[in-house]
């Protein structure tokens, strides 16, 4: 079942807007009763026509006092009833009217409807769908790269801090197929679906899908399990972001030299990488040590220089950002780590290699029975031949 959602501002705008006009048109009501009572009453008791009866009725209800007095008994106390009931119903009326005006719902609907006019004016922008930690991060992003977007929330604290920095806010539902008719979803970019609840953004998710096959939607999900179900509710991608934050948290301390990471594809991903003191790859040119690995740009101080040439020398300090697969981006960070274990490893790897390549060309035609070499690797860091 889905989750009632808090009642927003706009909406009791809206119901107050109702209530207003039911007073008017009950006050209308009254007017026309109390002016039919008083003309009928006047007409038989004054013995007048019922046009003077009227226009004599309508004086006395509005305390004008351009008629003379009534001669019969009974039609002073007619006269009188107009009177009170026609002040009485006056000051109702300018109350109700003082009422409306002072409770600012009229500029709440003039302000609600200057705001769907500029929205039903965007086209090719993105809807965002919550606007809490996650939402207000999305739009501060999407303003940074100057890109529309619309927020919708049914949170009415949300829809004042929304108002306090400009934002083309909605106050309603993102479930409600007419909300998402006005955010403009027939001529948006995509639906970035951010709710707190994973319950909420399915079925905000299943509606936008249902209302346009087409749309790209980002979803978030707070639960492993609700990942799934976004999928099969039709979120084109699904981001976890307390996964995606603990990933890159221990990425990042696995890997020190790290300053970035993004995942470009499922098999490609592109990292920033840090060029340290007694790292390798420190004071080698490009060409030497990307192997793999598309080298995209390199940050010098405040300078960044994409698309760097392969003859540039790397210096500590250096930001390498690079592309490529997990195993090229793997063997390019193995190459700025600075654990002094790390490069004698390598070393010994290489003398091994070696070693093993000059005892294949050297025994030709031998049986096998002479010992290989050993390598060993003294405590700094030097390959040692070991003696046979």
């Amino acid at each position: 079942m889905r989750p009632r959602l808090p009642s927003s501002t706009s909406a009791a705008t809206k119901l107050q807007l109702r209530i207003f006009a039911r007073r008017v048109a009950l006050l209308g009501a009254l007017v026309a009763a109390l002016l039919a009572l008083g003309t009928l009453g006047l007409a038989l008791t004054e013995g007048v026509g019922d046009w003077y009866a009227f226009r004599w009725a309508l004086d006395t209800a509005a305390t004008v006092g351009g008629f003379p007095q009534p001669h019969t008994t009974a039609g002073q106390i007619i006269h009188v009833g107009l009177i009170v009931l026609g002040v009485g119903t006056l000051f109702y009326a300018l109350a109700t009217v003082a009422e409306f005006f002072v409770a600012g719902h009229l500029g709440d609907l003039l302000a609600a409807r200057r705001m769907q006019k500029m929205i039903d004016s965007l086209t090719d922008h993105h809807i965002v769908c919550g606007f809490g930690r996650v939402g207000r991060q999305v739009a501060r992003d999407l303003a940074a790269a100057r890109a529309k977007y619309v927020v919708i929330d049914a949170n009415a604290k949300n829809h004042e801090l929304a108002q306090g920095v400009g934002v083309r806010f909605i106050e309603g539902d993102a479930a409600d197929d007419a909300v998402l008719a006005r955010a403009g979803i027939e001529r948006a970019r995509s639906i970035i679906v951010c709710a707190d609840s994973d319950a909420e953004n399915i079925f905000i998710t299943l509606t936008a899908r249902e209302l346009r096959a087409d749309i790209a939607i980002v979803a978030r999900a707070a639960a492993e399990d609700s990942e799934k179900k976004l999928k099969r509710a039709g979120a084109d991608r699904v981001i976890s972001p307390y996964k995606a934050s603990g990933t890159e948290m221990a990425r990042l301390a696995l890997h020190p030299q790290l300053s970035g990471v993004v995942d470009v594809d499922a098999e490609y991903r592109m990292e920033e990488i840090v060029v340290r003191e007694g790292c390798e790859g420190a004071r080698q040119t490009i060409g030497d040590i990307r192997g793999g690995a598309m080298i995209v740009g390199l940050r010098r101080d405040a300078a960044f220089q994409p698309q760097p040439p392969a003859d540039i020398v790397l210096l500590p300090g250096d930001v390498v950002m690079a592309m490529g697969t997990a195993t090229a981006l793997d063997r390019l960070e193995e190459l700025f780590k600075t654990d002094g274990e790390a490069p004698a490893a390598r070393l010994v790897a290489r003398a091994a290699e070696r070693a093993g390549a000059g005892e294949g060309a050297g025994a030709g035609g031998d049986t096998g029975t002479d010992e290989a070499p050993q390598v060993a690797s003294s405590g700094a860091g030097e390959p040692l031949r070991a003696e046979d």
